[in-house]
């Protein structure tokens, strides 16, 4: 179960060092945001080599390479899927194509690689501009590689002019509060798992723990961290509690005891297919 993803600048030998032993369940060497364009080049080389020292770890290590329209990311992937990164993290992603063309690339370099076919997943980032958010809000992403979609609101406010995300009590103004609707429905249609996008403020310990909370209510399986304190809460919030589970085990059990048909009944109240599916869910999570 990957609850928590901590991001790590991919120039940063400092930092890649100490990540090793990050509470994270999963880390994003950053190739993208974090790098300057002069070190883009030496990123490269620092997170192939530091993938290629670090394969036995039990992280799972997903690589943010830099977007389709950059010129960049065939050479991020030349350069990083040799180290056997457990997925690629796809920023700027506005369509299906921009997937598929990711997919099409990995499938030469792990055959270059030896690697096994469709052993590195993707994780899209699909709400960054305005026409990747309607584009997701309109059509069912699919690929066999496919296994995370999650959102952003940093480039998006650039790309449509917004000169804040929130108001003054720190509630997202509409645009951004869909985005985040937007990538959690498109996640649940496409069978990937919806992960919630950064909280800058790594200071503000109450907002970003009732952040995580109302992600968790929402639907998120997933959080992703810029700072390692963060890790803590994420891991705490969506981990699956024992009173979700003992729920869950009683509704499959409810519907088993019922011939596993349409409805059912626990406690005096009637059950549904959607009750079933999200327990099944809760004990496939945990």
């Amino acid at each position: 179960m990957i609850r928590s993803y901590l991001f790590v600048p991919g120039d940063d030998l400092k930092k890649l060092g100490k990540s090793t032993t990050s509470p994270a369940d999963a880390l994003i060497y950053d190739l993208e945001d974090s790098v300057g364009p002069e070190r883009k080049d030496v990123a490269r080389t620092i997170v192939r080599d530091h993938l290629l020292a670090h394969v036995a770890t039990t992280h799972f290590k997903v690589v943010r390479v830099n977007g389709p329209t950059t010129g960049l990311m065939a050479g991020d992937l030349a350069a990083i899927v040799v180290g056997r990164p457990d997925a690629i993290l796809l920023p700027k992603c506005e369509s299906q194509a921009d997937i598929d063309r990711l997919g099409h690339m990995l499938d030469a370099l792990e055959a270059r690689e030896g690697i096994a076919p469709g052993r590195t997943r993707i994780e899209a980032l699909v709400t960054e501009t305005a026409t990747s958010v309607l584009n997701a809000a309109s059509r069912r992403f699919a690929h066999a590689r496919l296994s995370g979609i999650t959102w952003g609101s940093e480039d998006l406010s650039a790309d449509i002019g917004a000169i804040a995300k929130a108001g003054p009590d720190g509630r997202l103004d509409d645009t951004f509060r869909y985005a985040r609707v937007v990538c959690l429905l498109s996640a649940s249609s496409a069978g990937a798992t919806p992960i919630d996008t950064v909280y800058p403020d790594f200071r503000d310990a109450a907002g970003f723990e009732a952040e995580c909370v109302m992600a968790k209510r929402m639907g998120f399986l997933a959080k992703y961290a810029i700072h390692p304190a963060q890790i803590e809460t994420i891991n705490r919030v969506f981990a699956t509690s024992e009173a979700e589970l003992d729920w869950a085990r009683k509704i499959v059990a409810a519907f088993a005891a019922a011939g596993n048909g349409g409805v059912t009944k626990m406690d005096g109240k009637m059950l549904d297919k959607p009750h079933l599916t999200l327990a099944r869910r809760l004990l496939g999570v945990a």
